[in-house]
Parts: C-alpha cells; sequence; structure tokens
C-alpha cells in the first residue's frame, strides 16, 4: 500500500477530515483536522508510515481550521 492511501486510511481510523498529496520533490503533505489526540496519533504513525516506505522526516504545526468535511486523496 502506497503512503497517501495509508495516510487516508489511517486517518478514517482516526476520525479525522483533511488531505494528502504528493509534492513535486517526493515529499508528501497532509492536512488533517480533529480532535487532538487524533491529531498526536496520526503524527506518530506517519513517523513510522506503511511497510516498505521510508520516512526520513516528519514536520508537523498547527493552523486555522479549515472545515473539511472528509479526508481525501489529491
Amino acid at each position: 500500500m502506497g503512503f497517501r492511501f495509508w495516510a487516508r486510511n489511517t486517518a478514517h481510523a482516526l476520525g479525522l477530515t483533511g488531505f494528502v498529496r504528493n509534492n513535486p520533490d517526493g515529499s508528501v503533505v497532509i492536512e488533517a483536522e480533529g480532535d487532538a489526540d487524533s491529531l498526536n496519533h496520526l503524527v506518530e504513525a506517519c513517523r513510522q508510515g506503511p511497510p516498505h516506505s521510508v520516512v526520513k522526516q516528519v514536520q508537523h504545526g498547527f493552523q486555522e481550521v479549515c472545515g473539511f468535511k472528509d479526508f481525501r486523496i489529491l
């Protein structure tokens, strides 16, 4: 399973909304909204990623809520 599909499935399981997308440089961006515990679980899960993925770095921060309706792969 690829990282974006894994991230979507993980976000769904945690009840989060938002999106995941690839950047041209090969990095992945996730914007997610939900309760703090679920968001922290997502960040920690991303440090490992799915089997066979290579995670070099995870950066996270906070911004204004956008009001996403679901979690999508862009």
